[in-house]
């Protein structure tokens, strides 16, 4: 493991100064918020999801306010009629969207799990299930490969809390979409990702595929969500620290990758999803993983400069080419706060030098050697 950055106390200043009483406000100018973009049930899921993991530091007592802020939020965005959730919300209330994206619907969903699966008082997690069971038929619709694997999620969260047929069903379905697409003939042909491009999150279809093959005990899907997840660390690794590929173009199959601006959701979803791989295999080098993508928000990236503000709970927006963008908006610093969080969790366990389960020594060292032969080919 490589030199661990600090660790820092969990920090509520900034989320609560984005807060009002409707919920978290999606932008901000510095460190203030932008109340004339409203808000958005991306950053209010996540948000819950951040409150569920703060819980276990600070206690309910310190979040519970900021919970149900966020679970009558997301009441109010689900539309009956159509079963999906709203996204974007104006500071006067209304909405501004008849149906939102995938994508606020699949992580609505998933904050909805992670609360019901969680030591919250009855009446929350009661609210939450509820709502959860009438938006999760919307979530067999969904066709574009982040929202279905953050679906996957979803339901893995919510067996955690139990499964009826339903649920089952339900996770079979998304989970054999979702190992459809991403065995694609692209991981057969040289370029190992499913897609033509790397775009935006992109370790999180690595992340559902290792948690659905470690909960399922399905070797070959465990496999090629560490094998994904392998090559995504390796490509994004420059001189020992991690370089996200940037939004400004992304990076399509033979063509130029883009080096900025690096984002902190980038860096949150590698986080979390060699947390999968660690827990799914006992690694070490997983550990190591998420200490890179940690490292980054504190300084060790392209520009040698601090990302996250850990005296406040504060993270700016990204880092382009000529240093920081000093916004510090709900997405950021909720990416900022989640993998803190994973971090926490990751130094108060014990690594061994050996995988953990049976399903782990199957796969030892295949995805990497994989990773390895992808990257001779494409870096």
């Amino acid at each position: 493991m490589p030199d661990a950055a600090r660790l820092y106390p969990v920090t509520r200043t900034h989320l609560a100064a984005l807060s009002d009483e409707v919920g978290i406000w999606q932008h901000a100018q510095g460190a203030q918020p932008d109340p004339r973009h409203g808000y958005c049930t991306d950053d209010v899921a996540r948000a819950l999801s951040v409150d569920v993991l703060h819980a276990r530091e600070l206690g309910w007592s310190a979040v519970g306010r900021s919970a149900w802020r966020s679970l009558s939020f997301l009441i109010a965005a689900f539309d009956p009629t159509s079963g999906r959730f709203r996204n974007v919300r104006a500071a006067n209330g209304q909405w501004e969207d008849a149906t939102g994206s995938e994508d606020a619907h699949a992580r609505a969903l998933l904050a909805l799990a992670e609360t019901l699966s969680s030591d919250a008082e009855g009446r929350l997690r009661g609210v939450a299930n509820t709502l959860f069971l009438r938006a999760l038929p919307a979530a067999m619709e969904l066709r574009a490969l982040r929202p279905r694997s953050t679906a996957v999620l979803a339901l893995l969260a919510a067996a955690r809390a139990g499964q009826n047929d339903d649920l089952r069903l339900a996770q079979r379905r998304l989970g054999r979409a979702l190992r459809t697409v991403m065995n694609g003939p692209a991981g057969r042909t040289g370029w190992p990702w499913p897609e033509p491009a790397l775009t935006y999150e992109n370790a999180l279809p690595a992340r559902a595929l290792i948690e659905l093959g470690a909960h399922e005990a399905d070797r070959a899907t465990l496999e090629r969500g560490l094998e994904l997840l392998d090559w995504l660390a390796l490509v994004q690794t420059h001189d020992g620290h991690l370089s996200p590929i940037g939004n400004r173009g992304w990076w399509p199959r033979g063509g130029p990758r883009a080096r900025w601006d690096q984002q902190p959701i980038e860096a949150a979803t590698l986080v979390l999803a060699a947390q999968a791989a660690l827990e799914a295999t006992g690694e070490a080098r997983y550990a190591a993983q998420m200490e890179l993508g940690y490292s980054w928000f504190l300084g060790a990236n392209d520009l040698g400069l601090a990302i996250a503000s850990p005296q406040d709970g504060g993270c700016r927006d990204g880092l382009g080419p000529h240093g920081l963008n000093e916004n510090e908006g709900a997405e950021s610093t909720l990416m900022w706060l989640l993998a803190l969080e994973a971090i926490r969790r990751l130094r108060r366990r014990t690594l061994t030098r050996r995988p953990s389960a049976p399903i782990a020594r199957m796969t030892h060292g295949t995805g990497r050697a994989r990773a390895r032969e992808h990257v001779t080919q494409h870096v």
